[in-house]
């Protein structure tokens, strides 16, 4: 069962061995919230914040929130929100230049090269 929590245009899946909590504060710092800002959302502390993503980082083993967010989306731990639709309407979208069209006859030109003495004593 895909257990996902969408928040801040990004969607992200529980069954990667990361806690609800942890997950929704990864999903806030991925939209480029403070800790001050995902806490005012969640209704808790900005310490509380700031030890989930530590433990976030703990458990994918980067040192950075950017390199977290990184290796998060490489793991498809998290994802644009957006990214299934796009793909989705990507993939129904009927595509014109796929059809084959007979195409007119190529006309084809021959040019030759000339010395120039040759063209002098010919004109």
């Amino acid at each position: 069962m895909d257990r996902t929590i969408t928040a801040h245009g990004w969607k992200g899946s529980l069954d990667c061995g990361i806690a609800e909590r942890e997950l929704r504060c990864l999903l806030a710092i991925a939209a480029g919230e403070t800790d001050k800002q995902a806490a005012l959302e969640a209704g808790i502390s900005p310490r509380t914040v700031k030890g989930a993503i530590e433990r976030v980082m703990h458990k994918l083993h980067t040192y950075k929130r950017t390199a977290l967010v990184a290796e998060a989306f490489r793991r498809g731990i998290i994802a644009p929100a957006l990214c299934m639709v796009i793909a989705l309407l990507m993939g129904l979208q009927h595509n014109p230049s796929a059809v084959r069209r007979p195409s007119a006859p190529r006309r084809i030109e021959t040019f030759s090269a000339v010395r120039r003495i040759e063209s002098a004593v010919v004109a």
